[in-house]
């Protein structure tokens, strides 16, 4: 794409239609910027709309797409996976990289915050070493005065750097880390100090202020990446300026920064909660360096926390303060600050209290936006709210001071469940406050997966539970005072492995009944909890809660369920369909006499979603969900599958024809899995697919294919002879789907999946023609790229089609390709590398193929292959006796699949969808070792005398000794 100004007006229309609701014009639209990403100049064309268009709109949507192309293009993805090409020529990076920062710094903030993102993204992979005067740029800039650019600069440098805050230790960090302090620490402190004055001289002007507290903000959030792995000897050294600023900005107050806003934090209570951030950085990694100042940061923090409103604006600035204050009494160090009996009275009553209370924006975020509401409370989401940093501190004051806290809190807990009798219509949010001050009491830890997993012996959960959780849960209505429902069954959820199983017993038909409460926040915790409780363990790793158990509440557990989805704003409820699929696997045979609605229900569901998939978990659970029911009910009915096809097919066919590409590996792994079902032949309804399943188009997505190897070898194993006889004209397609999978060093496993079916499954006559070509091509990768995964694929694939087609037919391939090319693959091949086969089927495999080599192939015995007999014999030995070899070489990094960067959809592998491994050699021989035996014994009657002395003269005594004893075990001896 030349860079003219008719490009420039078709890209423009193009972007337009890209911003169109109606997706009729905006899907072709992407699909056109889509085929020109690899286009030279298709970038740099992107840069010139966003500096020069006229419409800023144009100019928004250029740098998003821009910011984009970049994210998924950028990384050269070729040097491990050769055939991803590089969509960026080299002229495009170098041109990118010389413009990029001029034109971030003199855009607009709006576009300033996409291409200092992009610039992130290249510094990702480029910075320093093919970016190297990427700093001494951004530092330079810091001179201009000009605080648009300085900000700009700023904000790319954190974005830049905010990924030393989780990077694990290397040299390779360290390196990086130092060249960056060495350039830019002592600017940024510079500017730290000037950025202070000039707060001070322009004390009454709000716009400079507003200007120079974003610069502030950003210069302690760098302060933060940049003092993370370690503590740098230059912030050691300059710690006074540093702390001694940051504590006089805490103690700051100016009226012209204070808002009006409610809700939105202002820049003053940024500033401040990055600078609590700061404080608890180095109160726990750095106690020693930091001593001297922490005495001050505890005071200054705590009056924050006394002086400060309960308005949301306010919420992260108190989250991260009593974080402080929680990291710093968990320190042994510290603990003389917090012991006096006061000290901890006054903590609980002016910190932790008022900060638990359930505010009335709480009550609206339950109401109104209930997704955010769960996200926060169920998930503890990134978005630290009051309560959770309340909680955090109590269990931080428990690590020294467990009986007084609970003792303060016991007093707490008792007068508000007192207020709440008196009045329970006026006074819920006293037992609210009551449930959560126990909860954060009682839990000293938790995982997501097991709910509490230690707890505090001074509170008496069981008892709390029958006395106060229960009654809410039994009461007439599911729709009064949810939020006290929602805080019960939470609580169920959290202490589920405290509470007696028959509490638990109890609790279920409640549960049932409350997925039928109109709240979305109680009816979503309802199944949540029922999804963790179906999920728990008892003795013997089976689930705690038998199917027998919920025999009388299958009916209603299902009919609540689904019910459930139907209720306004939980259509695509993750959580509810995560407890179906739950519900499912728990209760097996017992749901066959729902499943003719259940799959009515799950088709129409899957229909309505397919229009627009928008919730990946929710879409997962459903289809496990569908797989479970097709192998619950065609385990005791094979014959059922049928009517699964005849329910799914329509909505399947829907989803292939119009191209829903987050739905297409999902439905392939269904097919697979009713295809397996099949016992004989393929029903002609997949023959009439089997065409389509070879289209180049559908393999070009990293995602399809996993689910569409298996698929085809459902074809193979299922009906090799129909697509032999029916779509014979269909073979060379199958191999050419082959041909591009060997090529990649991402996917060639799946290649060999599929050319294994081929050759186990397939009429040998209707593979002849092709057999040569395809050695030909492994031996071409072979000697292009040869990797460890690429070898072991290789060596259990000739084994096998040493197995199908014997000995003597591998031997004559391989020699047929060039002469004594079978000595060279034994030799170089297959004897030294055997060792790194894995896997219990292919380890199988490779003995019996070397077996028959050894046994069955009479060149081995009187050509020159006679003098590899034995070394083969002693590999096969140790591929029997000898740890596996799982060393793999530095150069050999792969990528993982999910990494391809491109707008393919990751594969997501269903679990109740899976494959049961096949065994290719299972009826032939039970024991490769007695096999081996056997077949020694059978060679050594065909020629006696000749085995026993090859195996004395060269075979080592420790095989020899293995040797014998396989010999003893079947019985056999070498004549």
């Amino acid at each position: 794409m030349e860079l003219s100004d008719a490009n420039l007006q078709t890209l423009t229309e193009y972007l337009k239609k890209t911003l169109d609701p109606d997706p009729a014009i905006r899907r072709p639209a992407e699909k056109f910027l889509e085929s020109v990403e690899g286009s030279q100049n298709y970038p740099l064309l992107l840069l010139t709309l966003l500096e020069k268009s006229q419409e800023n709109v144009i100019k928004v949507c250029a740098s998003v797409t821009f910011k984009n192309y970049i994210k998924r293009n950028w990384r050269i993805v070729g040097i491990i996976v050769e055939d991803e090409p590089n969509k960026i020529c080299e002229s495009d990076r170098i041109a990118i990289k010389a413009n990029i920062v001029p034109l971030m710094l003199s855009s607009p903030e709006q576009i300033q915050k996409q291409l200092s993102d992009a610039i992130s993204i290249i510094g990702r992979e480029d910075f320093p070493q093919k970016w190297p005067d990427l700093l001494t740029e951004m530092v330079n800039r810091f001179q201009s005065g000009d605080f648009h650019v300085i900000n700009g600069v700023l904000r790319t440098a954190h974005s830049l750097f905010k990924r030393y805050r989780h990077e694990f230790k290397s040299n390779e960090l360290w390196t990086e880390i130092k060249l960056v302090l060495d350039a830019f620490a002592l600017p940024l402190t510079n500017l730290f100090k000037a950025t202070i004055e000039l707060c001070s001289t322009h004390a009454n002007d709000a716009s400079a202020l507003k200007v120079l507290f974003s610069s502030l903000i950003l210069i302690a959030k760098l302060f933060y990446s940049l003092n993370f792995q370690d503590l740098p000897e230059f912030f050691e050294d300059n710690m006074e300026t540093w702390m001694t600023n940051f504590h006089s900005l805490l103690t700051l107050d100016n009226k012209l920064l204070q808002t009006d806003d409610e809700e939105e934090a202002g820049l003053l209570e940024l500033l401040k909660s990055q600078i609590c951030d700061n404080a608890a950085l180095y109160a726990q990694k750095y106690d020693e360096e930091f001593q001297p100042y922490l005495p001050r940061f505890v005071t200054a923090i705590w009056n924050l926390l006394v002086t400060t409103g309960q308005e949301v604006k306010y919420d992260l600035l108190v989250s991260n303060a009593i974080q402080f204050l929680a990291s710093v009494c968990e320190r042994p160090h510290y603990k003389h600050l917090f012991e006096d009996q006061n000290t901890l009275t006054s903590i609980c009553e002016k910190v932790i209290v008022p900060n638990m209370e359930f505010r009335a924006a709480d009550e609206e975020a339950f109401e109104d936006n209930s997704e955010e509401y769960i996200r926060r409370d169920l998930e503890g989401s990134d978005i630290d709210t009051r309560r959770r940093a309340a909680c955090d501190l109590v269990r931080g004051l428990c690590k020294f001071f467990e009986g007084p806290v609970t003792g303060i809190f016991s007093g707490y807990v008792n007068s508000m469940l007192q207020e709440y009798a008196k009045n329970p219509s006026v006074n819920w949010k006293h037992k609210d406050a009551a449930i959560y001050l126990v909860t954060s009491l009682a839990s000293k830890a938790q995982t997501q997966k097991h709910g509490i997993t230690q707890a505090n012996e001074l509170v008496n959960l069981t008892e709390f539970f029958v006395n106060h959780i229960q009654p809410d849960l039994k009461s007439a209505s599911v729709n009064e005072f949810p939020v006290l429902k929602a805080d019960g069954i939470k609580y169920i959820m959290i202490f589920r492995n405290q509470v007696p199983k028959e509490q638990l017993l109890v609790s279920i038909p409640l549960l049932i009944n409350h997925l039928q409460a109109e709240s979305i926040v109680v009816h979503t915790y309802a199944a949540h909890a029922l999804e963790r409780l179906f999920t728990m363990r008892g003795t013997n790793n089976t689930t705690l809660i038998t199917a027998a158990e919920m025999a009388p509440f299958v009916e209603v557990l299902l009919t609540n369920l689904f019910k459930a989805l139907t209720l306004p704003g939980s259509s695509e409820n993750e959580y509810i369909m995560k407890a179906i699929m739950r519900s499912f696997s728990l209760l097996q045979e017992s749901i066959i006499p729902y499943i003719p609605s259940v799959i009515t229900q799950l088709t129409q569901k899957l229909l309505a979603v397919s229009k627009n998939p928008s919730k990946p978990h929710f879409n997962h659970y459903m289809f496990e969900s569908i797989c479970l029911s097709i192998r619950i009910t065609c385990k005791t009915n094979p014959d059922a599958v049928g009517s699964f096809e005849e329910a799914l097919f329509m909505v399947f066919t829907e989803i292939l024809q119009n191209d829903v590409q987050e739905f297409i590996p999902y439905v392939f792994q269904v097919m697979s899995l009713l295809l397996e079902m099949h016992k004989n032949e393929i029903p002609s309804s997949y023959m009439a697919l089997f065409p389509h399943l070879l289209q180049p188009v559908l393999w070009e997505r990293t995602g399809n294919i996993p689910p569409l190897v298996r698929l085809l070898q459902a074809y193979l194993e299922r009906g090799a002879n129909t697509i032999a006889s029916a779509a014979a004209d269909k073979i060379p397609g199958l191999l050419g789907v082959f041909q591009k999978l060997i090529a990649s060093k991402a996917n060639d496993h799946q290649g060999f999946y599929l050319l294994n079916s081929i050759i186990e499954h397939m009429p040998p006559e209707s593979v002849d023609q092709y057999r040569k070509q395809i050695f030909i091509l492994l031996f071409q990768r072979l000697q292009n790229s040869k990797t460890t995964k690429f070898i072991k694929s290789f060596l259990v694939f000739i084994n096998l089609y040493c197995i199908k087609y014997g000995a003597l037919a591998l031997q004559e391939i391989f020699d047929s390709i060039q002469p004594k090319m079978f000595g060279m693959v034994l030799e170089k091949i297959i004897i030294p590398e055997i060792q790194k086969v894995s896997g219990q089927v292919e380890k199988k495999i490779c003995a019996v193929g070397i077996t028959k080599i050894l046994t069955e192939c009479p060149p081995m015995m009187d050509t020159e292959y006679t003098k590899l007999w034995t070394p083969l014999l002693q590999a096969l030995i140790g591929l029997f006796e000898l740890p596996e070899d799982d060393t793999i070489p530095d150069e050999e990094h792969f990528i993982d699949i999910e990494d391809t960067p491109g707008y393919q959809t990751a594969f997501s592998q269903l679990a109740f969808a899976g494959k049961k491994e096949h065994d290719p050699v299972g009826q032939m021989v039970n024991n490769p070792r007695i096999h081996l035996a056997q077949s020694l014994h059978k060679l050594s009657t065909a020629c006696p005398g000749r085995v026993p002395s090859m195996l004395s003269t060269s075979l080592n005594a420790e095989a020899l000794q293995y040797l014998q004893g396989y010999l003893q075990a079947a019985s056999v001896t070498l004549l």
